[in-house]
């Protein structure tokens, strides 16, 4: 049996898994944790009402600019030729080529949390599939990594957009903040991707969105919230 230690034993004591806090009650409860040695992310986990047999509710994706961002420096690299290179380097990106970096990173270069690419170049890219799609890296058009103005796509990023998409138990968990972020920040961010998730909705879904909904850090347990 897996060993629970002390800080994870007074957490789970405080929660309540059955019931359902406001999204701002929940943020206080989770603050009011026991401490660990790092600033911890604040992660919102949602289960979907989907039938994943539907063509139309096997996926729910989409994408929102986090107001207060994720508290978190984002690498990005982007592959694109001419002067568009030059206007990515002045938007933020970290790493920006062509066929170059296209190399390198068949190389094994992977020092980057995020890949933009033109449009002209995701012929070549494309070969890297195997590569970047396991990681998640691999830029597609509905992530918006995928951009004629590559400049827009960095500064989004560097800003807080996030990507968001249903897995195949029908669950998203993604990231809204830090801990130490100030508890308006974090209702902010997670408000805002919630009702991104909202928007993305499939027409076809009956009854309620959602099954459940939980807040929790990188090392303590859900808080149910009401959504």
């Amino acid at each position: 049996m897996k060993k629970v230690n002390k800080r994870l034993r007074e957490a789970v004591k405080a929660v309540d898994r059955e019931k359902a806090l406001s999204l701002a009650d929940a943020v206080v409860k989770v603050e009011q944790f026991p401490k660990v040695k790092f600033d911890e992310t604040v992660e919102l986990h949602l289960a979907l009402n989907l039938d994943l047999k539907a063509n139309d509710q096997a996926v729910v994706r989409g994408t929102v600019v986090l107001p207060n961002g994720l508290g978190k420096d984002v690498k990005v690299a982007v592959v694109c030729k001419g002067e568009l290179e030059q206007k990515a380097k002045e938007a933020g990106a970290e790493f920006v080529g062509a066929q170059d970096l296209i190399d390198k990173i068949a190389g094994g270069f992977m020092d980057f949390d995020v890949l933009v690419a033109a449009p002209d170049m995701m012929r070549d890219l494309s070969k890297l599939g195997k590569i970047l799609g396991p990681k998640g890296l691999m830029p597609t058009p509905k992530a918006g990594t995928v951009a004629a103005d590559v400049a827009k796509a960095v500064r989004e990023l560097k800003a807080g957009k996030v990507e968001f998409k249903s897995d195949k138990q029908a669950g998203i968990h993604i990231g809204i903040g830090k801990r130490s972020f100030p508890k308006e920040k974090l209702v902010e961010n997670a408000q805002h991707l919630l009702d991104a998730v909202n928007h993305a909705k499939p027409n076809s879904v009956k009854g309620a969105f959602y099954k459940s909904a939980f807040i929790s850090t990188t090392m303590g347990p859900g808080v149910r919230i009401v959504v």
